[in-house]
């Protein structure tokens, strides 16, 4: 019995270090989201995306100092590689729509991405998704369009991109689901990070403009920073607690989107995104618990 409560005690402790961690990588992405918000005017949205991925990139290269090429040893080299693509696209295109619409409005409409991981998971991996959660998800993509609202002179064209951005998200989940079968944390990270920056590297050239004054190179360093301590935080988190703990945690981008929107950019979300914000939160929360449930249970069942 005292093994046991010792136990318990252990996994409760993990639980909240990793709730931690994982709080700490929100409230940096949004300072993130902020801030390439803020570089976008000066900026092309390539080289903003592409300078978000240097911190993560220098952390790779000390990574491959210190442990050597072994950690790129993969047995799905193309897999790895198309994670890191979609992340350098969903990185871009979610960049390039926060530089028109407001921070809190954007993360709204991008948690539509476990919706997505949900009816990708049933397509691709064929995994069970009962009428409980296929009506969740149908719930939560008619609150995204009370946050978008097409046909409406309030509609913004460019948060499609959004939408785009948590499909690719999603995608990446979903490779990150096969991939953790026979590879380990740090070699997905490496080759997403090495990839996405060769991608954003491309086209660089064509719209690169170096910083002329020391408030954009600090902005720039700040940005590579806190999205590489970002990165470091979610994936510490994922070491010390499940994914179902954590998810509701994720949800916090919201109310940091909202106090960076408000404080920098004057932009407070309207009632129909809180309304829509609410119900795509409480669906979204449902279906990760119908998810958690479904693989607890013994035979799985319905959800």
């Amino acid at each position: 019995m005292p093994k046991l409560s010792s136990n318990l005690g252990q996994l409760l402790n993990q639980n909240l270090t990793g709730i931690f961690y994982f709080a700490c990588g929100m409230f940096l992405f949004s300072a993130v989201d902020a801030i390439a918000k803020i570089l976008t005017d000066s900026f092309h949205p390539i080289q903003v995306a592409w300078s978000r991925q240097l911190g993560l990139l220098l952390g790779i290269f000390i990574m491959l100092i210190f442990k050597g090429v072994a950690i790129l040893q993969t047995n799905h080299l193309w897999l790895q590689i198309s994670r890191g693509f979609l992340a350098g696209i969903s990185a871009l295109v979610f960049i390039i729509a926060i530089s028109v619409i407001p921070i809190a409005d954007a993360v709204a409409v991008s948690f539509v991405a476990p919706f997505f991981v949900t009816i990708l998971g049933a397509v691709v991996l064929g995994e069970y998704v009962g009428a409980r959660r296929w009506t969740a998800i149908f719930i939560g993509f008619l609150a995204c369009l009370v946050i978008i609202r097409p046909g409406l002179t309030v509609f913004q064209p460019t948060v499609l991109l959004v939408v785009l951005a948590a499909f690719a998200f999603a995608c990446r989940q979903i490779l990150s689901r096969i991939l953790s079968n026979s590879d380990n944390t740090m070699t997905t990270v490496a080759y997403t990070g090495l990839t996405a920056s060769l991608l954003l590297s491309i086209p660089l050239p064509f719209v690169w403009r170096s910083p002329v004054w020391g408030n954009e190179i600090l902005l720039l360093v700040a940005l590579a920073t806190l999205a590489a301590l970002a990165e470091i935080m979610v994936i510490k988190a994922l070491e010390l607690a499940q994914a179902v703990v954590l998810a509701p945690v994720h949800y916090t981008l919201l109310i940091w989107g909202t106090i960076y929107g408000w404080f920098v950019f004057g932009q407070l979300p309207d009632a129909w995104t809180w309304f829509g914000s609410t119900i795509i939160f409480a669906t979204g929360i449902y279906i990760v618990w119908r998810e958690w449930v479904g693989k607890q249970a013994k035979p799985v069942q319905p959800s």
